[in-house]
């Protein structure tokens, strides 16, 4: 039997977009190339903890539908608040305040946030999509399909991203654990100003709530093209530049490096979603900024625009 809408990946906005069709109603299936679900909100077990490789943290905004769904995993426990401020570092290691929004963590992984979407959804794990056109997937009927994945994925998959195509920027996530804390107790997370490898750096220990000694440290996309190949080289680099920003004197006790190709937009469209008779797209590429809320946003708006057609 032929669902209604056919999602093509299993990150949040296509979860969102899944749940909003099944919520009104309407049939709906997930497919999802991985082993589960979850995409850019990735989380492994790395030495018996959770690790979050993928997004970082998440912010609510002014997005009141994305408000609801975090303050309801802030009272079952799924979320937690982790804090308004960053430091930036600048080039020498000297750092400065940067107060903003609150930004959300999850104590067992952001992936647990995505699991919990998909409860109760129709979810294929582990099928590898091979062509995608209106109203089929891979040459069986498959009713609206809805491609949520970054717009690079999707042209491999159509031939033409759907919507136009679109620039993004790779990262590669660099996990340094030491046996003790080597940084100071009010870094949660900083900004690296101008440096050459690291844009984005993370106390994993403080994020989780668990206090492990564990740095997650984000590449910036001009070191992570150079090891697209072999994510593990840019480990040395990633690592002589964490210990000068934070200026740490003792080598990690164990590393790991994660390649994303497709981490993050290099701008939006500014529009909610992608729709056309048969075939659409969502995610964090259709909004006014790549966050996300914009992919739970975007995913939410287009299931129900599908839902009510």
């Amino acid at each position: 039997m032929t669902v209604d809408v056919t999602v093509v990946g299993g990150g949040i906005s296509g979860l969102a977009c899944a749940r909003a069709v099944q919520d009104a109603g309407r049939s709906v299936r997930v497919l999802d190339r991985g082993r589960r679900v979850g995409g850019r909100l990735s989380s492994r077990t790395i030495d018996g903890r959770p690790v979050d490789l993928g997004a970082s943290y998440i912010v609510v905004g002014e997005a009141d539908g994305f408000g609801h769904v975090v303050a309801e995993w802030e009272e079952r426990e799924l979320a937690r608040p982790w804090t308004d401020t960053f430091q930036v570092i600048d080039p020498d290691g000297g750092q400065t305040s940067k107060p903003g929004p609150m930004r959300w963590a999850a104590p067992l992984g952001l992936r647990t946030l995505a699991l919990d979407l998909a409860e109760g959804l129709d979810v294929s794990s582990e099928r590898v999509v091979e062509r995608v056109a209106p109203h089929e997937v891979d040459g069986e009927e498959a009713g609206e399909v809805v491609l949520a994945m970054p717009a690079p994925q999707a042209a491999r998959l159509t031939g033409d991203a759907p919507g136009g195509s679109q620039e993004w920027e790779p990262v590669i996530a660099v996990v340094l654990r030491w046996d003790e804390r080597q940084w100071d107790a009010d870094l949660h997370g900083a900004f690296a100003d101008g440096d050459a490898d690291v844009s984005f750096l993370a106390d994993d220990g403080d994020r989780r709530g668990d206090g492990a000694p564990v740095l997650v440290v984000h590449t910036t996309a001009d070191r992570a093209r150079r090891h697209l190949d072999d994510p593990d080289a840019a480990i040395a680099p990633v690592l002589a530049a964490t210990r000068r920003l934070l200026r740490i004197d003792v080598e990690p006790v164990a590393v790991h490096a994660h390649r994303w190709t497709f981490a993050r937009p290099a701008g939006t469209t500014g529009e909610p979603f992608f729709r056309s008779p048969g075939l659409s797209a969502c995610g964090d590429a259709w909004g006014d900024s790549a966050a996300v809320r914009t992919a739970w946003a975007s995913g939410d708006a287009l299931g129900r625009a599908l839902a009510a057609s």
